[in-house]
C-alpha cells in the first residue's frame, strides 16, 4: 500500500491512513489494539470535546473532533477486517436513520434493506411499522416524532423497554435523567416541582435514619434514592445535573485554590489549623471570589 503526502486531506484519506497503520507494514501499536484497549480513548476524546464546547475554542474544537472522528474509523477499521462492517456501512446506517427520522423532511421512506448482510435498525430481516406520523409544527413536535420512529425501528412496545435501552455507561446522573424524562413522557412525573421538593426532603430524613442505625446497605440506597431524587428537582429547574455537579466542582477547586493562597500568605498551615480557622478562610475566599 503506498501513500502519497499531498497539502490538504480528506475523509477518504484518513480511512487509507488507518488502514495502512493496521497493515502488516504499518505501526506495531495500532496493529495490536482491539475495541476494549482503545474504548477509553474513545470517552476521554469526546470529554475533550465537551471541554472545547465549554471553552468555546473553535481551534481546539476543530482538532478534538477530528480526534473522535479517528476512533470512529479506528473501530471502523477493527471490524472490516474481521468483515463485519466498515465505515461506509456505519455512514450509511446514520444516512438512512436520519432519513427514516426526518419525514417532514424527506417524506414517508420504507426502512432501508440490510446492506453488505449487516442486520439493520428496521432492516429487511425484521421490518417493524411505522407509526401513523403526526403534522409537525413545531421542534417539540419533531422529537415527538422522532422518539414514536425511533421506538419503531427498535421494536419497544413498552415504556420499560425503553428505560432499559438507555446505555449503562452513561455517567450516572446523566442516565438517571434520561430514564425519568422517558418515564415522564407517559405522565409518570410529579405535577410541579414541590413535589420533587418534598421527596428530596423525604429522602434527607431516610438518609439520616439509615446513618444513625449503622446499616450500610440502607446508607448506600438511601444516598442513591437522595441523588435520584436531586435529579429529578433538575428537571423541573431545566437544569443538566451533570453540568451543574462539573460547575460546583469547578467553584470549589477554585475557592480552595483562594484559601490556600490566603494561607500562604499569612503564613497559616493548614493541615494543622482548625476547622474553625479554616471556614473562616473559606467565607472569606467566598466574599471575595463572590461564589
Amino acid at each position: 500500500m503506498t501513500f502519497a503526502r499531498k497539502p490538504n486531506y480528506n475523509i477518504t484519506d484518513l480511512l487509507a491512513i488507518m488502514a495502512l497503520l493496521r497493515s502488516e507494514r504499518g505501526c506495531p501499536w495500532d496493529r495490536e489494539q482491539d475495541h476494549h484497549s482503545i474504548r477509553e480513548n474513545f470517552l476521554e476524546e469526546t470529554c475533550e470535546v465537551l471541554e472545547a464546547i465549554d471553552d468555546e475554542d473553535s481551534a481546539l474544537l476543530l482538532e478534538e473532533l477530528g480526534d473522535v472522528l479517528l476512533q470512529v474509523v479506528f473501530h471502523s477499521q477493527i471490524e472490516k477486517e474481521q468483515g463485519s462492517f466498515d465505515f461506509d456501512d456505519v455512514a450509511d446506517g446514520v444516512c438512512k436513520k436520519l432519513i427514516i427520522r426526518h419525514p417532514h423532511i424527506f417524506g414517508e421512506t420504507p426502512f432501508p434493506k440490510s446492506s453488505q448482510g449487516i442486520r439493520r435498525e428496521g432492516g429487511a430481516e425484521d421490518q417493524p411499522e411505522l407509526p401513523k406520523l403526526k403534522k409537525v409544527d413545531s421542534a417539540a413536535e419533531v422529537l415527538r416524532n422522532w422518539d414514536e420512529i425511533k421506538a419503531a425501528q427498535k421494536q419497544q412496545k413498552t415504556v420499560t423497554e425503553s428505560l432499559k435501552a438507555v446505555p449503562k455507561t452513561l455517567p450516572a446522573l446523566m442516565k438517571a435523567a434520561k430514564v425519568q424524562k422517558r418515564a415522564a413522557k407517559i405522565g409518570f412525573d410529579w405535577k410541579n416541582i414541590a413535589g420533587t421538593l418534598d421527596k428530596l426532603d423525604e429522602e434527607v430524613i431516610e438518609l439520616k435514619t439509615a446513618i444513625t442505625q449503622g446499616d450500610d446497605q440502607a446508607v448506600f440506597e438511601e444516598f442513591g434514592d437522595l441523588l435520584f431524587a436531586a435529579v429529578n428537582v433538575s428537571r423541573f429547574l431545566h437544569v443538566e445535573p451533570e453540568q451543574c455537579l462539573h460547575a460546583a466542582t469547578a467553584k470549589f477547586i477554585a475557592r480552595f485554590a483562594l484559601v490556600e493562597q490566603m494561607a500562604a500568605q499569612r503564613g497559616i498551615d493548614m493541615q494543622s489549623s482548625s476547622l474553625d480557622e479554616l471556614d473562616k478562610l473559606w467565607e472569606e475566599a467566598k466574599r471575595n471570589n463572590h461564589t
